[in-house]
């Protein structure tokens, strides 16, 4: 069945993120032994204040890693290497936090990890974790089964995971077997300070409202196994509201709304016809992402959502971002906004995220999925910041966000100064700093010395800075990061 070939297309896009030979260029530092991507970035209108948060996959294994990028393309922090998902700025105990997963992607389109959260340190201040009697594909226990797909900090301090359990279950409605094995789509709210779980809710507990026979996604042959159970689900966002949650189901083309009780209580569908609400033209979506709600009352809300319109194996529209109003009263759904660069025509078949950055300016981030592009629209819907970091179909980046980060790492800065005879060249950068605008050199006469001679000073140029210095005497060297004329960190260096 074609869709069957779907799903094996969209999780090897997924899990690998890299289907091409990778051809675009890295960044080599001398302070550090990563090799990001660089970040092209085209501007073409005013921008919001932030910096670029993405976690690429692709054929570069020492650029596989949380990643911050300012806006001209600078990068600013790299995380350890290793594969990362929805790397944002979130609020917790009302602080800026830096969140993100971090975990092994399953070739099944689902992944098992753990999700991170950092303070303007980068110090971990919390680490949330899964346990539980899952069964995976291989057989494999792990100490902690959080999806990829949603680490959502709520304003109750807890933290909205989804999960995929396998479960034998009696597909002959479809054309399976008694005792196939498909995928359970979950969600958990995870109190942040204990790690214990609040609640819980699984999709075939409530399989009475959301039939097996509704999905979108064939069983075909190869699908049925624990190995290779079916997806009919795909659960991959959550988001809290009044009164209980919404939830994306990107293999149903819905949202549903799930009552405190678990009970499913309205369908939200991108189809004429189907579900619990009339929706007008524009609102029609397929295989979505990252359904987010906004100006909730008793009578409506408005609903944001990633609108891929497109499987590997079929391309039907222009990837958009889509923001939906919902009269909860007369069950209607009008388009508020459709978001579509005309000049550059996307169709992300898999992954993507749709950030209002902020209701003031109605500014929206959308990141591309499996497609290595980020795009940043203004209140017209106008393209005003474009910013790609791989070839086209050969680096993936499950989510991107735009967001205003202030943070001063534990670490000192790095240095490597290399010897030219009677003159040195000085490399420095500070992975993750934000608020230094200059260095200060100085000499030593040993790693203990107090007592430093100023040599020049110069301005922050990107991530890492290279000065030269000229009447080489001494063997080490001091840097000193700067706001202005005010010391921040600093290091004392041997000359190589």
């Amino acid at each position: 069945m074609a869709r069957g070939f779907v799903a094996a297309f969209s999780t090897l896009l997924l899990s690998m993120g890299a289907l091409a030979q990778d051809t675009w260029p890295y960044m080599t530092l001398q302070t550090a032994d990563f090799t990001p991507p660089q970040l092209e970035v085209k501007k073409t209108g005013a921008t919001d204040p932030g910096y670029i948060f993405i976690g690429p996959r692709g054929n570069q294994p020492n650029g596989t890693a949380a990643l911050i990028y300012d806006e001209d393309g600078n990068l600013v922090y790299q995380g350890p290497t290793e594969v990362a998902a929805n790397f944002k700025v979130q609020s917790l105990y009302n602080k800026d936090v830096i969140t993100f997963w971090a975990g092994n992607m399953m070739e099944l389109g689902f992944g098992y990890g753990t999700v991170h959260i950092l303070d303007d340190t980068y110090q971990e201040t919390y680490t949330v974790t899964l346990p539980g009697n899952f069964i995976s594909p291989d057989g494999v226990a792990r100490d902690s089964y959080i999806d990829l797909h949603e680490s959502h900090v709520t304003n109750r301090n807890t933290l909205l995971v989804t999960a995929y359990n396998i479960t034998q279950y009696d597909l002959t409605s479809i054309g399976g077997k008694m005792d196939d094995y498909m995928l359970d789509g979950m969600f958990f709210e995870i109190d942040i300070a204990t790690n214990n779980i609040v609640y819980q809710w699984s999709a075939l507990e409530h399989i009475q409202d959301i039939p097996l026979e509704q999905s979108k996604q064939g069983l075909g042959d190869e699908y049925g196994t624990q190995e290779k159970p079916w997806d009919a689900y795909h659960i991959n966002s959550v988001e809290l509201v009044d009164g209980g949650w919404i939830i994306s189901l990107r293999h149903y083309w819905s949202g549903y709304f799930i009552a405190e009780n678990g009970t499913v209580m309205w369908r939200l569908a991108g189809e004429k016809g189907v579900g619990d609400f009339e929706i007008d033209d524009g609102a029609v979506f397929s295989w979505q992402h990252d359904m987010r709600v906004y100006n909730q009352t008793n009578e409506g809300m408005v609903l944001d959502l990633f609108n891929n319109a497109n499987t590997p194996t079929e391309t039907v529209a222009p990837t958009t971002g889509l923001s939906l109003s919902l009269d909860l009263v007369n069950r209607k759904v009008t388009t508020l906004r459709t978001m579509n660069d005309g000049g550059d025509v996307i169709h992300s078949v898999s992954q993507g995220s749709y950030q209002l950055m902020s209701e003031e300016t109605n500014h929206v981030f959308m990141g591309y999925g499996s497609i290595s592009k980020v795009k940043e629209f203004d209140a017209n819907n106008n393209v005003v910041l474009t910013a790609q970091f791989g070839d086209d179909n050969a680096v993936a980046s499950y989510r991107g966000y735009k967001c205003q980060w202030k943070a001063t790492p534990f670490w000192k800065p790095a240095v490597v100064v290399e010897r030219h005879s009677t003159s040195a060249t000085v490399h420095m950068s500070w992975n993750g700093a934000t608020e230094y605008d200059n260095w200060a050199i100085y000499t030593a006469s040993s790693p203990e010395s107090t007592d430093h001679t100023f040599i020049t000073s110069a301005q922050r140029t990107g991530f890492e800075t290279a000065v030269d210095v000229n009447n080489l005497r001494s063997p080490y060297f001091q840097v000193v990061a700067r706001k202005g004329n005010v010391p921040l960190s600093s290091t004392i260096v041997p000359v190589a």
